[in-house]
């Protein structure tokens, strides 16, 4: 899957410092769904404004630069892996997802991180590698999941003895295809292993406790079936 168009052209907008509001609201403005989305997030009561928000170029300065971008992400990705649901329940996949950047927000927010909003984006991002498998190695994935249910093992671990590899794996390799960032690639490469991040151990760290606080509320499922152990140090 590439990287949506609509993120780049807005990514290489904010990225241009001769840039306008009014121009990258225009490229915002191309996209019917995205433009919903973002002005029914500007006047949710996530900041709670007191009156309401009536175009793309206002919506933008409530959400600010920084955050418009990774919301945007999250949001346009979701589109990308369309015609799995024969394969993977998708509402579960992103329910667990949302619930996973929801604790990631969270946790960085009361660790007094800047800009908690890039964890929510990392949370929904963190188990793309499973939709990147089922779309090119259906048969392998199969095999996964019998072994997984046969054996009582993780998935991430069940994966390594059938492909030699995880999905984690997968899901920080597309990330750096896609050109973002090294903290955003180690993030989602090392959340089952943080303490095996180099640069970045935080990032992995409050991913990978936000997913194992999820699993243990069994909100949604990627295709994990247990939940998986915690790292003392993370």
């Amino acid at each position: 899957a590439s990287l949506p168009r609509i993120f780049e052209k807005i990514n290489a907008a904010i990225e241009d410092p001769e840039s306008s509001f009014s121009e990258i609201a225009r490229i915002i403005s191309s996209d019917a769904s995205l433009s919903a989305r973002l002005l029914k997030l500007a006047n949710s009561s996530f900041f709670g404004l007191p009156f309401k928000v009536e175009t793309i170029t206002h919506a933008i300065t409530i959400i600010g630069m920084s955050q418009l971008r990774d919301l945007v992400l999250a949001t346009t990705v979701v589109s990308q892996f369309k015609g799995l649901s024969n394969k993977i329940n998708m509402q579960s996949f992103w329910h667990h997802s949302v619930a996973v950047g929801l604790a990631a927000r969270t946790i960085a927010i009361y660790k007094r991180e800047s800009n908690s909003e890039r964890y929510y984006v990392l949370g929904m991002l963190h188990d793309l590698g499973h939709l990147v498998i089922y779309l090119n190695m259906p048969e392998d994935a199969d095999k996964v999941q019998v072994q997984c249910n046969l054996d009582k093992k993780l998935q991430h671990i069940s994966e390594r003895e059938v492909m030699s590899f995880d999905h984690a794996d997968v899901g920080g390799a597309l990330l750096r295809v896609w050109g973002l960032s090294s903290r955003m690639e180690e993030a989602v490469l090392y959340h089952h292993r943080p303490s095996q991040a180099d640069r970045y151990p935080l990032e992995a760290s409050i991913i990978h406790v936000a997913d194992f606080i999820v699993h243990g509320l069994e909100l949604g499922n990627s295709g994990e079936n247990h939940v998986p152990p915690l790292d003392a140090k993370a």
